[in-house]
């Protein structure tokens, strides 16, 4: 949508003066050259008001910035650069645009999140898609710049939404051994619409198709209403006990499955929940606020290599269409493998360790030369790879380590510091205008630094999710009835826990 396009500044006024020159000799008289022989893009000749007939042997001496707008000799298809003149000193609005975007996912974090957790999963989840659909529809017809920021960050707030509802609803719908799965396909799927965005883009040259194509179909999510259910662990947890049997009822069904009525009694409620969780309770209990602290930083990193390698899709030297495609494809095996890590190292290995190549690749462009362009793509495409599985660990360990009365307010948080990071990281693109390599240093040694960090955490493999503030042992599974009950996909209640009983189901 911002695809550099060559420019000029506007210098009609000479045209008011009748010299009988060609278009070239308009160009000279105008518009300064730089040292090897093209026309300048921002500066112009300042106009004569005087002596007009001697311009043609005297030319024009002192410039100055383009007064009168650019003009794109080429004939490009629409974009945002020729709609809005993002060129120039306007370029700059490039990147803070997505900074605005990224803006709305962190506020979307912060308001949808607690929520989320307030009034359930299921309503944020659908208020979320239909705010997604109109926004981005929306932008499509925006007049001016502005608007055009204001409705992303609209969008960006869905966005939010939805990736923090959904999070919780594969987390608390599925047991132990199918937990990382759930997610993973979820995030299998945004690779692929990647790889999709980048045929959209390159069949739809015209910015405004492009935005409506890619927008529209989230209208088709809305018979979701008829088929998303609520989580059944978080209706026990707000006392909604008997509502959450017939949510686990009906995906016994589902799953031809059925719960044996004893076991369905064990659902019930020990003592009458805490209405409401706040930030606050995040920190109050010491073991949740070094956890907290530590995720938090970890998301931040991974956000902030992550999309300072997609934003910067385009300036890697080759085609970017064909760029998009293999950053897309390349996120399917690592989201995949990491599946597979997950279960064979633990969570905190496979975090720790996908982080740390993630920057080392990332260190590794800034040694490259500019001129060697395939080894800088192969070089991102690997950091690429190794931040997409980041990404999908940091989903499923994040879900594992809040407990359930609090997740979506921690996860919230971990969103939040995501979003700030993806604030940041286009204006750290900025600073390539002093040197070209200080962009992915900066993205490399704060993955670095995030793996080593990683390495604080608790490990969740094989673990209980945790329910309440007393359950962040996370103790393991020793018994085989234990075992078989996660095999039927059920999990005993706990009698260390202090606010609810609750048994998960796969579903």
């Amino acid at each position: 949508m911002v695809l550099p396009v060559s420019h000029h500044c506007n210098t009609n006024w000479l045209d008011t003066i009748r010299l009988n020159l060609t278009e070239e000799e308009k160009l000279n008289l105008t518009i300064p050259r730089k040292p090897d022989g093209t026309l300048e893009q921002c500066l112009m000749y300042t106009p004569v008001e005087t002596n007009l007939e001697t311009i043609p042997q005297s030319g024009l001496n002192s410039t100055e910035k383009c007064q009168d707008g650019w003009i794109y000799p080429s004939n490009p298809k629409p974009s945002l650069v020729t709609q809005f003149s993002l060129v120039c000193d306007r370029k700059d609005l490039i990147d803070i645009s997505q900074s605005v975007f990224m803006s709305g996912l962190l506020v979307g974090a912060i308001v949808l999140g607690p929520l989320s957790d307030w009034c359930g999963r299921r309503p944020i989840a659908l208020l979320s898609l239909f705010l997604e659909g109109v926004a981005g529809v929306a932008v499509a017809f925006a007049p001016s710049f502005y608007l055009y920021c204001a409705l992303r960050f609209l969008l960006g707030t869905a966005l939010s939404g939805i990736s923090i509802s959904s999070i919780a609803l594969c987390t608390e719908w599925v047991g132990i051994a199918y937990r990382p799965h759930t997610l993973i396909v979820s995030h299998v799927t945004f690779a692929l619409g990647q790889m999709i965005l980048a045929g959209l883009a390159y069949g739809l040259q015209d910015w405004r198709h492009l935005q409506i194509a890619g927008s529209a179909p989230i209208f088709l999510c809305f018979f979701y209403i008829w088929v998303l259910p609520e989580s059944a662990r978080w209706l026990a947890m707000k006392g909604k006990v008997e509502e959450a049997k017939k949510r686990l009822q009906k995906a016994a069904s589902v799953n031809k499955r059925t719960i044996p009525p004893k076991l369905l009694e064990q659902l019930k409620l020990e003592k009458k929940a805490k209405s409401s969780t706040t930030l606050l309770d995040l920190v109050r209990n010491p073991q949740l606020a070094k956890v907290t602290l530590i995720i938090s930083l970890i998301w931040f990193v991974n956000s902030l290599a992550y999309y300072g390698l997609s934003l910067n899709v385009g300036s890697f030297g080759l085609n970017i269409y064909l760029t998009q495609v293999i950053f897309g494809a390349v996120e399917i095996p690592a989201r995949i493998l990491c599946v597979f890590l997950m279960q064979c190292l633990g969570r905190k290995k496979c975090q720790s360790l996908s982080l740390f190549l993630g920057g080392v690749f990332s260190l590794l462009i800034s040694a490259v030369p500019k001129d060697l362009p395939v080894v800088i793509t192969m070089l991102a495409v690997l950091g690429k790879f190794t931040m997409a599985g980041s990404f999908s660990t940091s989903y499923v360990y994040s879900a594992e380590l809040f407990p359930t009365v609090i997740r979506q307010t921690g996860l919230g948080v971990c969103q939040m510091t995501a979003r700030v990071a993806g604030i940041i990281s286009p204006l750290i693109g900025l600073l390539g205008k002093y040197h070209t390599s200080l962009p992915v240093v900066i993205f490399g040694s704060t993955a670095v630094l995030g793996g080593l960090f990683s390495l604080l955490l608790p490990e969740t493999l094989g673990k209980e999710l945790p329910d309440c503030m007393d359950d962040l042992t996370h103790k393991p599974r020793k018994s085989k009835e234990a075992s078989d009950s996660v095999e039927n996909g059920c999990t005993k209640p706990k009698d260390n826990c202090i606010s609810e009983r609750i048994t998960s189901t796969h579903f």
